[in-house]
């Protein structure tokens, strides 16, 4: 393995590229220190850590911490993603969009274009919105309020947020692997030295009493066991075999072969469950005042993380988004058409109508079990944190879960660093990268990193 290792530095390119995306990963870390002009970065730290469950959690984990600290990069990558979103909706609403999407690699960059100024777009309102939200707050964040300090926090946000994007495309483009994802995942990485501290000062305290010490174990099996799990449902696929007719074309015969069409079992990949996170925490976050009135105070208390309420609303959030990204990104006819135009088909399955057909059944069965994936992925870590308040439920539900141990109503109180939407990001993201970097080495004839790749075994002795 460490022979491995090492080939990645014996290649000049791979290993130029690779030093080029560390060097900008540290960039991004650095200004990630760098707090904005007039805000009181503790104060604000704490009133995120008392709203982790609403929206302006869901946007610090994303940013890696740094909305909570109010830094430079405190909007990090969220109008790129969003940007790319919008537009991933427009392509199927608004046809220009659609046929430019169609045009190859120049179509590709106008898109690119688009969705950059986009970014800019929405930096700018973010920003004014962050800025007057914290100026107008009772929290006391903003030292010196006025027009200079809304002035100075879009400037500087926005500065950050394009700077972020300029990032991520620069290590897309000359680095390893997907520029955005890795900025994502370096700012979810940093908090695992925290979150090992906090595991070792439970220990030491005897947290949970005589049971500490087996709880712990438990718990890190639990995490291998998770992860794991993310590895082997990500590379799961369904292959739907292929046949492709003989035909002559010139003095050549073509096709013939057999092959088939892969479908992820979570080809939406960690996308269903932003959405379903960012819709159920919408209500929290804009009536958050709202939180003591007469009316409203009892349905924001039951939208609260860990009410039984808010596990149903996101765990059918989820489900939904499934369906809905992926009828998005895959389209059957289009699939079935393609096939078609080429003489391939599917044994057993009429080309057209009946191979759409074939093709969409099969989609919805594999893309339901992606969603029971992510629900479960994304559901442990909120158990083990706050655990789910079955106790909460109307009479006579309600007293009836009383019964059940302190550990299931309210969590162990772990801070879980690695949490469903960041467990899946860290994964996905590490095994995209790995897979780069072996098609690097096998390129250039050297071993991967998996048992099956790299150089044919017949070379093996030269």
């Amino acid at each position: 393995m460490f022979d491995k290792f090492a080939n990645i530095f014996r290649i000049p390119d791979l290993r130029k590229r690779i030093f080029f995306t560390l060097g900008l990963l540290a960039v991004y870390r650095i200004g990630g220190h760098i707090p904005i002009p007039g805000v009181n970065s503790d104060l604000f730290a704490q009133y995120i850590q008392q709203n982790r469950g609403t929206l302006l959690g869901f946007v610090d984990l994303f940013s890696g911490g740094q909305f909570r600290r109010m830094t430079i990069f405190a909007l990090g990558i969220m109008p790129y993603i969003t940007s790319s979103i919008i537009l991933q909706l427009l392509t199927v609403v608004y046809e220009p969009l659609a046929k430019l999407q169609k045009e190859g690699e120049l179509g590709r960059k106008k898109i690119t274009m688009w969705t950059r100024y986009l970014t800019l777009l929405l930096s700018a309102v973010q920003s004014f919105g962050i800025g007057w939200s914290l100026q107008h707050s009772t929290g006391g964040f903003v030292t010196n309020p006025g027009y200079a300090f809304m002035a100075m926090t879009v400037l500087t946000l926005t500065t950050g947020s394009v700077f972020i994007m300029w990032l991520g495309e620069q290590i897309t483009e000359r680095g390893v692997g997907n520029g955005m994802s890795l900025l994502i995942f370096a700012g979810i990485v940093v908090g695992l030295p925290r979150g090992i501290m906090d595991l070792a000062d439970k220990i030491k305290n005897m947290t949970w009493g005589p049971a500490t010490f087996p709880l712990m174990i438990a718990l890190l099996v639990l995490m291998v066991v998770v992860v794991a799990f993310i590895v082997y449902v990500e590379r799961s696929e369904r292959r739907i075999p292929v046949q492709y007719a003989k035909r002559i074309i010139g003095r050549r015969m073509m096709g013939g072969q057999s092959t088939h069409l892969p479908m992820k079992v979570n080809a939406g990949g960690v996308m269903p469950v932003i959405f379903a996170s960012s819709i159920v925490t919408i209500p929290q976050t804009m009536f958050y005042g709202l939180r003591d009135n007469r009316y409203l105070g009892g349905v924001m208390e039951a939208l609260k993380w860990g009410e039984p309420l808010y596990t149903v609303l996101y765990a059918l959030g989820i489900i939904f988004f499934a369906y809905f990204y992926i009828s998005i990104i895959f389209n059957p006819n289009e699939v079935a058409d393609n096939m078609r135009k080429y003489g391939g088909f599917i044994p057993g399955i009429r080309p057209g109508k009946r191979t759409a057909d074939h093709i969409n059944e099969i989609l919805t069965r594999i893309t339901l079990v992606g969603a029971l994936y992510l629900i479960i992925i994304s559901f442990i870590p909120e158990w083990l944190m706050v655990g789910i308040h079955l106790n909460h439920l109307f009479r006579p539900l309600g007293p009836f879960f009383e019964r059940l141990p302190n550990w299931v109503l309210n969590g162990l109180n772990v801070n879980f660093y690695f949490g469903g939407t960041s467990l899946l990001i860290v994964v996905g993201v590490a095994m995209d990268t790995i897979n780069q970097v072996e098609s690097q080495l096998i390129m250039r004839h050297y071993d991967g990193f998996t048992p099956k790749s790299g150089r044919v075994r017949g070379r093996r002795g030269w």
